[in-house]
């Protein structure tokens, strides 16, 4: 397989950072995220590359066990982790706002066995309107669904609404204060203020674990095709210059609270 080599006409993230940095209204809208909405192809490699040792699953499955539950992934893009999710849990549903992501996910599960496309659920739907009744799930996922934290207040608020009692949420996001791949992410955002965003979700009542994974490429080819999306041209030819192997260390925090 080839992979073509990306360029970018803005920088990365930049929509999404002046939005939270000038404290613009995010309830209004929907900001697009600047990898998968545009490189979806790409971005399902780099999601069969992320954390092949299961870290993020075994931490999540200690603190509340999903199996026999219903299950919400908030910010499914594609509906990679839904047939993941089905394999244990008694229903899943997808909420995705991008249509073009909703169409993916959709194939995707239409592709499935009868028996675990029958448990799934794919709507279309943003994190601060969530179409789901009150009081309907049991455990929420959502993976760089709320990135940068502060200015996802009415997506969080969401979630007390569509959880059970006793039901847990947990959102997963960069530790830009450990790993190679935060260092790599400090430098080319160098406005991210780590410490206030661990703040922001302890003010909220969340707990933090932090955890070490890895991304693995299966090549080089596919490595600086992930790259490339994730950060701006400059700071990703350097990375690619400095680190010449298909994987990388990548310290993320496991935010979860109980609701």
């Amino acid at each position: 397989m080839t992979y073509r080599r990306q360029h970018f006409s803005k920088p990365f993230l930049s929509e999404f950072v002046k939005s939270v940095c000038n404290n613009v209204d995010v309830r209004r809208d929907v900001i697009p995220s600047p990898n998968i909405w545009h490189y979806p192809d790409v971005y399902e490699i780099e999601n069969r590359g992320v954390d092949p040792g299961g870290v993020l699953e075994a931490a999540m499955l200690r603190i509340h066990d999903w199996a026999g539950l219903d299950l919400l992934d908030v910010g499914c893009g594609t509906g990679f982790h839904l047939p993941r999710f089905a394999a244990s849990a008694r229903r899943v549903v997808g909420v995705e706002p991008h249509p073009p992501l909703v169409r993916r996910a959709q194939q995707r599960v239409a592709a499935l066995p009868a028996a675990v496309r029958s448990r799934i659920t794919v709507l279309r739907g943003k994190a601060q309107q969530l179409p789901l009744p009150p009081a309907s799930v049991d455990v929420v996922h959502a993976r760089w669904s709320y990135f940068f934290g502060p200015g996802s207040e009415p997506g969080l608020a969401e979630l007390g609404r569509v959880l059970r009692h006793g039901g847990t949420a947990f959102v997963i996001d960069n530790d830009a204060t450990r790993s190679t791949f935060g260092r790599w992410f400090r430098t080319a955002l160098p406005s991210y203020d780590a410490e206030a965003v661990e703040r922001f979700w302890a003010r909220q009542g969340w707990q933090r674990e932090p955890l070490t994974m890895r991304w693995e490429l299966p090549d080089r080819a596919a490595f600086e095709a992930v790259v490339r999306i994730e950060f701006d041209p400059e700071n990703a030819e350097a990375i690619l210059t400095e680190h010449d192997a298909a994987s990388v260390d990548y310290a993320v925090n496991l935010f979860w609270r109980r609701f």
